[in-house]
């Protein structure tokens, strides 16, 4: 269970890209704990400079400031690493639908030149981020590989393109590539602020600040929210994983099944708040129901997530309350 009993050669190295991000952040942490030698890759554009900071006086954790979107950046970064955990792009629906050329310049052509940094420097394996929006519109829960709809956003184009380009590095390089479907992370450094904030942190800090969170759509939406710890678990197994399951997308998530305005009734009972939300227009390109199958990640991968909704969204809690 977890991964904390993992264990690598001596003296591996991670290169971990938007390291300086939410997740990327956690996969740094996680790995200088366990004694690897880590190297971050960040433009600092969306990850933040605390996030560095904060590893900065670890002797086996490296901080480059470059962007992936330069191939020699790339290359420099995968000298002598032996795993890369792509974790640089950008995110958020609603933001892809206003700039999509930055999406494919960034989550594709940035995503390609670390592939092909990873193939021609001898990188063992190649794990990257994908995302529960590949699934667009198809209708059936739970979510499972191979059942995809129509894309509902350029966010998903470039996660879905990205996918792709990992199945051809592995079948015709022979890169072992493994790509991580995402459901809706959450937890400790992730980000409240701004426009395209993630909807837990925000609603956290909302109460806690005494304002009246806004609630797209009708609240009955529901998601497959995923503690970063499970994040991190799915990340280094698939460092571990055989040849064999590589070139494929996995689902990592818990596999429930949360609905939005129960989880605002939760936070406001947890913060001690009475307050009801107000309720805005549905956004753009996002799907209404996410859950996840994880059988496929439990089978090839080893997955096996430790932290259900509730245990993660009470450390999380707990960690904002101490941290906004």
């Amino acid at each position: 269970m977890g991964y904390k009993d993992l264990s690598f050669p001596s003296g591996s190295t991670f290169l971990v890209t938007g390291g300086a991000g939410f997740i990327g952040s956690n996969l740094c942490e996680a790995i200088t704990d366990l004694g690897y030698n880590v190297r971050c890759l960040d433009d600092l554009s969306t990850g933040k400079r605390e996030n560095v900071d904060l590893l900065a006086g670890r002797s086996n954790y490296t901080f480059i400031e470059g962007d992936i979107k330069d191939l020699d950046t790339c290359m420099k970064a995968c000298d002598r690493v032996d795993f890369v955990l792509n974790q640089a792009a950008w995110g958020s629906v609603p933001r892809s639908i206003e700039m999509p050329l930055f999406y494919c310049q960034n989550n594709i052509a940035g995503m390609l030149n670390m592939m092909e940094a990873a193939r021609q420097t001898g990188v063992k394996k190649f794990v990257y981020a994908s995302s529960s929006s590949v699934y667009g519109d198809h209708p059936v829960l739970p979510k499972k590989e191979g059942q995809e709809g129509n894309l509902l956003s350029p966010y998903a184009l470039t996660k879905r393109v990205d996918e792709e380009y990992g199945k051809l590095y592995f079948k015709l390089y022979g890169l072992d590539t493994y790509g991580l479907r995402y459901f809706n992370v959450f937890g400790r450094r992730q980000d409240p602020n701004g426009a395209y904030a993630a909807v837990i942190p925000k609603f956290i800090k909302q109460l806690l600040d005494g304002e009246t969170p806004t609630i797209n759509g009708d609240g009955k939406q529901s998601r497959d929210f995923t503690y970063i710890e499970n994040v991190i678990e799915a990340n280094l197994k698939a460092c571990l994983a055989p040849h064999e399951a590589a070139g494929e997308a996995y689902n990592i998530a818990y596999g429930g099944r949360e609905y939005l305005l129960d989880i605002y009734y939760d936070l406001c009972k947890a913060l001690n708040v009475d307050r009801e939300p107000n309720f805005g227009p549905d956004r753009p390109g996002d799907i209404k129901h996410s859950n996840a199958d994880i059988s496929k990640a439990k089978e090839k991968l080893g997955y096996d997530p430790d932290y259900d909704f509730a245990k993660g969204i009470a450390l999380a809690i707990e960690w904002y309350k101490e941290n906004l």
